[in-house]
């Protein structure tokens, strides 16, 4: 299936990545340095490249702003649980596994993904229903991170806990009626942290399944924070424990 990707980081990432990139159309007049780059690089990889005017653009893309460049593309290709401990294996690196529990914003998503992809998270799981997919405006937020990411599709979110304890694995939720705050919590590895959806936190069922539930203190009137920040703060805590444990 062809899909569409937007921008100018987006596309340059899916260039460098795994997908396919079939065909870029850019905006007659359209230059400057990041889109030379973008262009030289899709011209070595032998992709056609079309100039075309603004309108023709905006009637191909109209999720939001192109840049003045558009790119067909193959859909993104989910990866396997196997495939992502696999790689880290290969890689002589302890695995670190996100898994969103019922996300629904793109942008938090893609947000995530970003955050996940600088960190070194080696996949992230998300449940086949009632969760956003891959989609463009994920690929968009995520800045072009999520070519490089492997993201992996489970129809049922506690089979893929209790698989993942038998592979060693420590379940680490994030949760308002965690037992301790994340920053004073020996976070074991190998790691999957959990986080819940927009408002509804970890289901029930996932949560009695976590080894560990922690919690990010609050101090303000609100009482809850951004998905996608609650992800980048448990995230770089297992970043920066593993790091002191090496020293």
């Amino acid at each position: 299936m062809i899909e569409k990707l937007a921008g100018v980081n987006s596309i340059m990432e899916a260039l460098k990545g795994r997908r396919k990139v079939h065909k870029i159309f850019i905006q007659d007049g359209r230059q400057n340095k990041r889109i030379e780059e973008l262009l030289e690089l899709a011209s070595k990889k032998g992709i056609f490249i079309q100039k075309v005017d603004k309108e023709r653009l905006n009637q191909m893309y109209r999720v939001g702003n192109h840049q003045g460049i558009v790119a067909q593309v193959d859909s993104y290709d989910y990866a396997t649980i196997e495939e992502v401990l696999e790689e880290a294996v290969l890689k002589g690196q302890e695995p670190l596994l996100v898994i969103l529990d019922g996300l629904e914003d793109p942008q938090n998503l893609g947000s995530i993904i970003r955050t996940a992809e600088c960190a070194g998270v080696h996949g992230i799981i998300i449940p086949r229903h009632n969760s956003v997919e891959i989609t463009e405006g994920v690929a968009r937020a995520s800045a072009g991170a999520v070519e490089h990411m492997h993201i992996i599709r489970e129809t049922n979110l506690v089979n893929t806990i209790n698989y993942l304890k038998k592979q060693g694995f420590w379940i680490i939720g994030a949760d308002m009626e965690g037992t301790s705050d994340y920053f004073a919590t020996k976070l074991p590895s190998p790691t999957v942290i959990v986080i819940g959806g927009e408002g509804k936190g970890i289901k029930r069922l996932v949560k009695e399944n976590c080894d560990i539930l922690v919690k990010i203190p609050m101090y303000g009137n609100i009482n809850s924070l951004n998905a996608s920040v609650a992800a980048t703060l448990l995230i770089y805590e297992v970043v920066r424990q593993r790091r002191f444990n090496d020293k």
